[in-house]
């Protein structure tokens, strides 16, 4: 299990070539990846955002890539020279219009957008962007280790809850023994104080019997209760994006908590109720930060 926060870099100098990278990532719906490198390196974009969706199923990943060339192996400064021509023919125009020095420096041409330009051969791409992944992959690995060492540290807290919520439910089944008696003698109680007689009509109290057992039974929900906490722990333990299962199953425990406290007839089980959906409240934020 990993969480969805975390953080991982890497740094790699070889043959004059300087790689420096960083990953970070916080919570998200889906697998959202922003990279964000040099010019010059800008067409690996997509080969680095394959190596992070590889690894990662859901988060907001941030990858900032610093990357410095020292070395003048493969590489060659190519002039423009037609683009440059026209820069100079329209400087000696608006020289004319303008009755201007039409003294033109070569120095100045050059420093024109795109006159002189960079190019790198293509064996030399080839080497760093092996270079590049090399560094990218022991970046991802750190990573990926720190997600999974704070998605530890959240499945231990989320196992503790759960068992609270175990022992919770427990209390609850306890307090259901002995409920229909009490109801009976409770009843017997009230008929007599209201009718002021010592004669009860027995059909008549199994028969509010059934209707109050119907209406406060509250088994099926707490057997419901148990299934979706063994599936959670199930969960937990096994492997790859399992945040919004887990964010399901939660909603379900809600759920069954809300009609276990609307059948509810003893202060007790209310209580017991109110911690729970507290516990729960409390695991569904821990669950937003799992993959």
């Amino acid at each position: 299990m990993k969480s969805m926060t975390g953080f991982g870099k890497s740094k790699l100098e070889i043959n004059g070539r300087s790689y420096n990278i960083e990953i970070k990532s916080v919570n998200h719906r889906y697998c959202d990846i922003n990279v964000k490198l040099p010019k010059s390196i800008s067409f690996y974009e997509n080969a680095i955002k394959k190596v992070i969706s590889a690894n990662v199923s859901r988060g907001k990943i941030d990858v900032f890539i610093d990357y410095a060339n020292y070395t003048n192996e493969g590489k060659a400064v190519v002039i423009n020279k037609d683009l440059a021509k026209i820069y100079i023919k329209q400087l000696k125009e608006l020289a004319v219009e303008e009755q201007l020095n039409d003294n033109i420096n070569i120095t100045e041409i050059s420093k024109m957008p795109d006159v002189l330009q960079l190019k790198v051969d293509e064996n030399e791409n080839d080497i760093i962007l092996n270079e590049l992944m090399q560094c990218l992959n022991n970046a991802v690995e750190n990573f990926v280790m720190m997600r999974s060492i704070e998605g530890e540290k959240i499945k231990e807290d989320l196992l503790k809850r759960i068992s609270h919520i175990k022992s919770m439910i427990k209390e609850i089944s306890k307090n259901t023994t002995g409920l229909m008696d009490e109801y009976v003698v409770k009843l017997k109680d009230r008929i007599k104080e209201i009718l002021k007689t010592d004669v009860i009509d027995e059909s008549r109290i199994a028969q509010e019997t059934v209707i109050f057992a119907d209406k406060s039974s509250i088994q099926e929900e707490l057997t419901r209760l148990d299934s979706h906490i063994h599936q959670f722990e199930n969960l937990l333990q096994s492997e790859g994006a399992i945040g919004k299962k887990l964010d399901f199953i939660i909603q379900e425990m809600n759920r069954e908590s809300n009609t276990i406290a609307s059948k509810s007839v003893k202060l007790e089980i209310t209580n017991l109720v109110i911690e729970i959906k507290t516990e729960l409240e409390d695991i569904r934020e821990q669950v937003q930060n799992i993959e």
